[in-house]
Formats: structure tokens, sequence, C-alpha cells
């Protein structure tokens, strides 16, 4: 282990006592000739580490990595076994398909140094470094910092410097050695134990990085996906991303990292490597779904209205869109383009024809609409038990109904005979409250 952390501009050891138990040759071989993490095993796993003459804090160290890599294989799949871990950088980790996405994005604009300021575990570092790019990773926290050194060591060109963005900013920017460099940026958004919610009060705050896009430099930022519109800077392209219907950041691009024209796009990822669909807003341009590119006059000052289309009526294909699509008000766009209709001006379901085209599956889930009824709890309780329903999901959207609460008072207690699963959507048209039995395509 002869990588050492860099803090702002001389060398020193590790010291982030969480992780230092882990920090030397015996303990890292220890660590990765363990079996998975098992509670069930944990204690006699604890014992015998004892027994062979292990120190505590070792052991518990030891003990603490195998289970946080056991939780981090949602993000990083098996390349979680090899990572050294804490609970808050991985809660705050890019998943690794986004990561990935990231690093092609920086490649593609032809940039082969990348500054990863707020690098975390290294997880966005990890797929630079992998894609062929010089890394400079600053992290201010010591010991995730510790964490993000370890986890780049398999590549020399990744340096981990401690120390903020700001301070390395005023420090470096204007040395000859960084022309050509790409900036990404996670800016930290939460305390020990509270979600901080004003961009200025980020770390960095959204200003430093308004100013830093400023100066020319390709810049990406990741921001939590519920920032309002209004406080996204005009300037830049602002890409929703969800994984398997989980809405996960928006990622903002500035300057040559800016795909031209398009200020708004939403991009849906498996949970695996495969198909990615995306979709996004320009002002001038127009395509289809896909990597496709399409109309939007609205800024992000205001939220773009919705307006409903075609015949009014719950019938046909239900789409329930993706957050990503919902989040980046593209709803509008995607019901255009599968000829649909959209409910409510504040609902993001629309309907299509059944004969129309399936449209981009990953962007929306569609439901055949078996059934539709005036929305009421004794209404739906008598339709369960006609058609003998013993379990059920309930969606619903622009309506105040509890779906545990609801569920409880259409099913039968005590279920007997035949038994039966459906789906429910309930939502509204106008004043009106409706049920639609539905069932899944796709």
């Amino acid at each position: 282990m002869s990588h050492a952390l860099r803090y702002g501009g001389g060398v020193s050891e590790p010291a982030a006592n969480s992780l230092k138990p882990l920090l030397n040759r015996e303990a890292w071989e220890l660590l990765n000739s363990l079996p998975s993490y098992d509670q069930e095993t944990s204690d006699a796993m604890n014992v015998t580490l004892r027994k062979q003459g292990w120190d505590p804090q070792t052991v518990a160290a030891v003990l603490t990595q195998l289970r946080l890599r056991r939780d981090a294989r949602t993000k990083f799949g098996t390349f979680a076994d090899k990572l050294l871990l804490t609970q808050h950088g991985l809660e705050q980790a890019t998943r690794l398909q986004v990561a990935a996405r990231h690093a092609r994005r920086f490649r593609k604009a032809g940039i082969t140094h990348v500054a990863d300021m707020g690098c975390g575990l290294g997880a966005d570092s990890l797929a630079f470094a992998s894609a062929g790019l010089r890394v400079t990773a600053l992290e201010a926290d010591e010991t995730t910092a510790a964490a993000a050194l370890m986890n780049l060591r398999p590549f020399p060109e990744a340096q981990v410097v401690h120390t903020t963005a700001e301070k390395w900013v005023e420090q470096h920017l204007n040395e000859d050695e960084f022309r050509g460099l790409g900036v990404w940026m996670d800016p930290a958004r939460r305390t020990d134990h509270s979600r901080i919610w004003d961009p200025e009060e980020f770390s960095p705050p959204l200003s430093f990085v308004t100013k830093l896009a400023a100066t020319g430099l390709p810049l990406g930022v990741k921001l939590g996906p519920g920032i309002p519109h209004d406080l996204i800077p005009p300037e830049c392209e602002a890409e929703w991303v969800s994984v398997e219907g989980e809405l996960v950041e928006v990622t903002l691009w500035f300057n040559a990292l800016a795909r031209p024209g398009v200020r708004r796009a939403a991009t849906v990822l498996p949970s695996s490597s495969g198909e990615i669909a995306s979709m996004s807003a320009s002002p001038g341009e127009t395509g289809g779904i896909g990597a496709a590119e399409l109309s939007s006059p609205e800024d992000f000052g205001q939220e773009p209205a919705i307006s409903p289309t075609g015949p009014a009526g719950l019938y046909g294909v239900l789409w329930e869109p993706d957050p990503s699509v919902i989040r980046s008000g593209l709803v509008a766009q995607l019901c255009e383009q599968v000829q649909g209709r959209l409910l409510d001006e504040r609902i993001a379901y629309f309907c299509s024809n059944e004969d129309e085209r399936a449209g981009p599956l990953l962007l929306a889930r569609r439901f055949r609409i078996l059934e539709v009824m005036p929305f009421s709890a004794k209404r739906i309780k008598r339709w369960c038990a006609a058609h003998h329903v013993t379990s059920i999901d309930i969606k619903k959207r622009g309506v105040d109904v509890v779906p545990e609460q609801l569920r409880q008072q259409v099913l039968p207690r005590k279920p007997h005979g035949s038994h039966r699963h459906v789906t429910i959507v309930i939502t509204r048209l106008g004043n009106t409250r409706l049920a639609a039995v539905v069932e899944p395509l796709g």
C-alpha cells in the first residue's frame, strides 16, 4: 500500500481513525479473504477472529466493511467486494452505471483530465479512470478521502487530495498543467442529521458552480433531483436520471459537456447494463424518442404547462411516465410522441388508443384499462367481493387517498375460495374521481 493522501500540497499518511485499522497489508488481506457478510454468523465470526489474535478494533472494522460491501452491491455489483466504504459515503455514492455514463460524456467531449470535486468514495473517479482519463479527486472529509485513496489504488494516474473545491480552485486552476481540464462536482447536500435544501448552503454552494462555469470550463454537477426548476441556471442542460424507476439525480451540464440546444432531458437506466431510454427538450429541434431532442419553448424560470389533448376519457391504454420524465417536465412531449391524450393539466397520467404504437417502454409503464367506475371505497369493496379479489395494488394521482388504508377497507379480512390479484388506478377527470381496473402491459 504505497499510495499516500495529499493534503493540499504536502504528503501524509491517511489518519482517519474509523478506517485506520484496515490500512495495513495484514488487515486488508484478512478483509478480502473472508466470506460475504451474514447477520446470523457475524457474532461467530467476531469470536473466531478474536481467538485468532486480531484486536477488537480491527475485528470491528472488518465486520463493518463486510456489511457495507454487502449493502453496496445494489450500487456497484461485484465491484463492491473490493472497495473500502463508509456508511455516509455509500449513501451518497453514484451508482456504477450512472457513473459510467458521466465518464462517457467527458470522453465524448474530448476531455482527458477530470477534477472530481467532492469525490466521496470515488465512484465517479473510478469510472473516469476506467475510461482512461487522468483524475484529480478532491475530498474535504478525511475519512472519506482515505476510502477514496484505497479505492483508486489500481489507477496510478488517479490522485486523491484532501481539500475543498474552493481551496483547490484558488491554488491551482490557472496553472498550465490544467489546460484542457474538465470538472465534475458533487456538492455535499447533507449534514450529519438532515438534508440541506438551500443550494447556497451546499458545499460548495451553487453560486460557486455557476461562477466556475462562467470561466468556460467543461463542467458537470450532480444534484438532488428535487431541486426546483427556477433554481437551475438557464445556461446549462439539466438531465434527470432514474434507475429502475427510482429517480437518483439531476446532472447540470455546462459548456462543452452540454448538448447543443438541449435544456431538459430525462434518462432511464435499467438496473444492469442494457437498453437506455432518453428524451430531451431543446428550444429549436424536434425528433423522436430515443436519443431524441424535442421542441420545447419553456424556460427553467417557470414550470411547463400541461394541457389535455384529444377527447377526454379514461379508456384504452394508461401511461404512467417514469419519475425522470415527470420531474423534467417532459410528460406532454412524451404524450405527443405516442399520440396520447393528457387527462388533466396537473396529473402525470395520459391515455392512448390500444392500436397506437407501443412507444418507449422504459420511459413509462403502460396498463390496459379493463373497467372504470366512479371512485368510492364502498363501490370498490363491492367490486372486489364480486370478483373474488384477495390482493390489490393501488396506484393514485391527483386524489387524496392513502393506499394502505384503502386496501384494508376494500379487501376481505378472511378470504376464502378462489384468489385474484388486481391493480386499480385512482385518479380524476376534472372534478370527478375515478377508479380504473388495469392490467400491466410490457
